[in-house]
């Protein structure tokens, strides 16, 4: 869920986890005002502003290209998969589609799992092949071929983040998947120009990441990126990492 629009770019030094006051901030915009925008985004609906819509076109980059490197990978039908932070389901719904073995999908918003649920079953999806639940991150387990975690990153400090990589990376068998807003001096620059227009809009926190640190991160979980993409259309910039079990 990649808010680059509406929400403050905040600094990737902080070095605190992610606060529970936070986190439920962050569910209970997504309950709310933020499901509601958010799933007007994901969507193909015409009622989108221009930022709104390229928003939606660099998120879905974002999905193609991991759709892509699943589908040269092969063997989909014997693999199992995790989407973490599932949003409406713009993952996992074409994954089932592409004939992916079993799919456990979740998100931090019942609201979002509600909708994801509702568009699986109108594309003929069955409750057995995907399965969506409301969840946080950190309370996710199981063990799965692939794990994978797209655009969720931005709602964690630096710390949070890496720690969440361990998390996840200790889930996945094979295969980890994981997309972030990177640091850069531009979305830095961004971040302070966006603190000067206080507004009910920065309706919650947006964290921009040190690569090395996410890396390192997975490293230390005995995973080593494979493939890397830098997708961005204005106001969405999201690095997305594959790494394998070494």
């Amino acid at each position: 869920m990649q808010q680059q629009n509406q929400i403050d770019k905040s600094t990737s030094d902080s070095s605190c986890p992610q606060k529970s006051s936070e986190k439920d901030e962050v569910k209970s915009y997504f309950e709310n005002t933020g499901f509601e925008r958010w799933n007007r985004i994901y969507s193909e609906s015409d009622e989108v502003n221009k930022v709104q819509r390229n928003i939606r076109i660099g998120h879905q980059k974002t999905v193609d290209n991991v759709l892509a490197w699943l589908q040269e990978q092969g063997n989909l039908g014997e693999r199992s998969f995790c989407d973490a932070g599932c949003g409406v389901g713009s993952l996992a719904i074409p994954l089932a589609q592409l004939g992916a073995g079993s799919i456990a999908a979740s998100d931090l918003s019942e609201a979002m799992v509600s909708e994801a649920r509702r568009r699986a079953e109108e594309a003929g999806i069955s409750a057995e092949k995907l399965q969506f639940t409301a969840s946080d991150l950190e309370s996710l387990d199981g063990r799965y071929d692939t794990v994978i975690c797209l655009d969720v990153f931005i709602h964690y400090p630096q710390a949070a983040a890496e720690e969440m990589v361990r998390h996840l990376a200790g889930m996945a068998e094979k295969h980890l998947i994981v997309s972030f807003a990177p640091y850069t001096p531009v979305l830095a620059l961004l971040k302070c120009i966006g603190q000067l227009f206080p507004g009910p809009s920065k309706t919650t926190r947006a964290y921009t990441l040190r690569e090395a640190g996410i890396v390192a991160a997975a490293a230390e979980a005995g995973f080593q990126p494979v493939r890397r993409s830098l997708n961005q259309a204005p106001f969405y910039f999201s690095r997305l990492i594959a790494f394998e079990r070494g």
